[in-house]
């Protein structure tokens, strides 16, 4: 099993323990140097003093575990915007948020995701003014993230 693998079986108990969800472990080497970061996410975004919490409860599991034996540095951080829609739960918690997506046949939509079911999801596309909704298998989605909108004129 590798280092990766073995962290992610080691950690994502401690983390759900938590209420968060172990999004990724990712391991660098620049130089001599290692580092490594616990990409953490939540049912609701992640502020300070949960990643914090967090972060002690891996490096309290790490400094007692012997699968990482030298020096280290690590980071928790909470997943950026960019970050792929790959998990239902990561659709559950952007519903009423802009989705880019690329579709399995190729097309490209971006829309607001307005509802979503077991198996599809309502999106509401802004063409200059005129609003369009669109019904999208999820299997259909082939890539999607969310996009960032600086201000929206329904939360003012």
């Amino acid at each position: 099993m590798s280092l990766t693998a073995t962290l992610t079986e080691l950690l994502t108990p401690i983390v759900e323990s938590a209420g968060f969800y172990l999004e990724e472990v990712l391991i660098a080497n620049p130089g001599n140097h290692r580092i490594l970061t616990c990409v953490v996410d939540g049912d609701k975004p992640l502020n300070l003093d949960e990643v914090t919490v967090v972060s002690r409860l891996i490096s309290e599991l790490l400094d007692e575990s012997t699968i990482i034996s030298d020096a280290f540095t690590l980071e928790v951080t909470s997943p950026g915007v960019d970050r792929p829609l790959t998990k239902r739960r990561h659709w559950e918690k952007n519903v009423s948020r802009v989705i880019s997506m690329v579709m399995n046949d190729g097309t490209l939509l971006t829309a607001r995701l307005t509802e979503l079911r077991a198996n599809d999801a309502t999106f509401v596309e802004n063409i200059k003014g005129r609003m369009k909704t669109h019904t999208v298998v999820l299997l259909d989605v082939e890539r999607a993230q969310v996009q960032v909108e600086f201000s929206r004129k329904d939360e003012e």
